[in-house]
């Protein structure tokens, strides 16, 4: 009988090694992980003690545990403070639901009489079972994008869940000492029927999250996709006056030549400079190898100078980023967006640019004349705009990715100038 137990032992131990595995990967798919090997291996023992710990309806562990779960989920992933609390939570309504359904029927001994490692068994299946599900939903490398009020309403709708869960130990604590078996009569059948619901509800909220984050990353990527048609259209018009210049060179050359016969150089001097204010003479549209931050900088540079600013990019990015291309776009054009509408109502018409990949960190700087009164307000700069309602989400969205990847994103103002600096981890360059 010795090497059976021995047995039963390792299988009940390779369960709960594959069952917090299988909870960590699925965790590492709505949030980045962080890169510290104890970031790596926290979350690993975490989902090792919660599938092993006692759990059963009516007991206090799921209460002791909770503090200890947001502590881990939120130290050791990416993202804003918000992203990571809203998440924990929504794993924490995942899985504490299935753990006490599960323990509470060998607790009563009414499943399997008993034998813990069923109930270890039952538990890592279903963590299976999630972690299937949320690689179908979330592809690797794709984690969770949303706006902070997103991830606000989300995590306001774990609320209910979470105390529907948390009431049982909560109850059980006042009636504990009773020894009122009439309670926990009442309880397992009442747990039996809301639990399920607690879980189908976090699952519920999940795919909410998937669906929410695939339409953010359509509507950058639309916006990306509209940057590039107006650049192409810039490039193919610059193209045709190129091919226009070279097929009337004869022409021009041969009015040069004879307003020069005539000694009239001052009508050569104007012709000549009436010639190099020609589209197809002006500089190149290329600012810098990467075709996506190109893309961005060129057409918001062709909106500054016909509005009559002046445009001061140095730009020195590589042609291949570890940042997918629409948040590069996002962090670009949201940061021009607004350098340009402070300039619009500032005498000083200068916007300074200068981004650059460089020991594995992507740096951005932005700096404009401050047009008007600028209004703190939770450490973000508010919107000049009338309409507060549709804006002011840009530098939030920009802090939101510079967060979510590791990174920082800070602004301030001095010397009559508003600077914008973000610096973002680069991962494999």
């Amino acid at each position: 009988m010795t090497w059976i137990a021995v047995l039963k032992g390792l299988v009940v131990l390779a369960c709960m090694a594959a069952g917090s595995a299988c909870m960590e990967r699925a965790v590492s798919r709505v949030l980045p992980q962080g890169r510290k090997p104890l970031q790596r291996i926290a979350p690993y023992a975490l989902f090792f003690v919660v599938i092993e710990m006692p759990s059963w309806v009516g007991d206090e562990n799921p209460l002791y545990l909770l503090p200890f779960f947001l502590a881990v989920i939120c130290c050791c992933y990416e993202g804003t403070r918000l992203s990571r609390l809203v998440a924990a939570l929504l794993f924490y309504i995942l899985v504490i639901p299935v753990n006490m359904m599960v323990d509470t029927l060998w607790y009563w001994g009414m499943a399997f009489k008993g034998d813990d490692a069923v109930g270890i068994f039952l538990k890592a299946a279903v963590y299976l079972a999630l972690w299937l599900l949320i690689r179908r939903l979330i592809p690797a490398g794709g984690a969770i994008q949303l706006p902070q009020r997103l991830w606000g309403t989300v995590g306001a709708l774990c609320l209910a869940p979470l105390f529907g869960t948390l009431s049982y130990s909560i109850w059980n604590m006042r009636w504990r000492w009773t020894l009122s078996f009439d309670y926990d009569e009442l309880t397992k059948p009442l747990a039996y029927t809301v639990l399920p619901f607690v879980f189908l509800s976090a699952l519920a909220l999940l795919y909410a999250l998937t669906v929410f984050s695939r339409q953010e990353r359509l509507e950058q990527e639309h916006q990306l996709a509209n940057l590039r048609e107006i650049y192409y259209q810039g490039v193919r018009q610059e193209q045709a006056q190129v091919r226009i210049l070279r097929h009337d060179l004869r022409n021009h050359l041969t009015v040069v030549q004879g307003l020069m016969d005539q000694g009239d150089y001052e009508k050569v001097r104007g012709y000549l400079d009436q010639m190099a204010q020609s589209p197809a003479l002006q500089g190149s549209r290329r600012i810098c190898a990467n075709e996506t931050a190109n893309v961005v900088l060129s057409s918001k540079r062709a909106v500054m100078e016909s509005e009559g600013m002046e445009a001061d990019f140095s730009v020195s990015l590589p042609e291949a980023l570890s940042i997918p291309d629409p948040e590069l776009c996002a962090l670009l054009g949201n940061a021009l967006d607004n350098a340009i509408e402070a300039v619009r109502k500032a005498e000083d018409k200068r916007i300074t640019v200068r981004a650059r990949a460089d020991k594995g960190m992507l740096m951005l700087r932005v700096e404009n004349p401050v047009g008007g009164t600028l209004k703190e307000r939770k450490g973000c700069f508010e919107t000049t705009k009338s309409d507060k309602s549709v804006h002011g989400f840009g530098i939030t969205g920009m802090r939101e990715i510079a967060e979510r990847r590791g990174g920082t994103l800070d602004t301030l103002v001095r010397n009559g100038r508003f600077e914008l600096i973000a610096c973002v981890p680069l991962t494999g360059d």
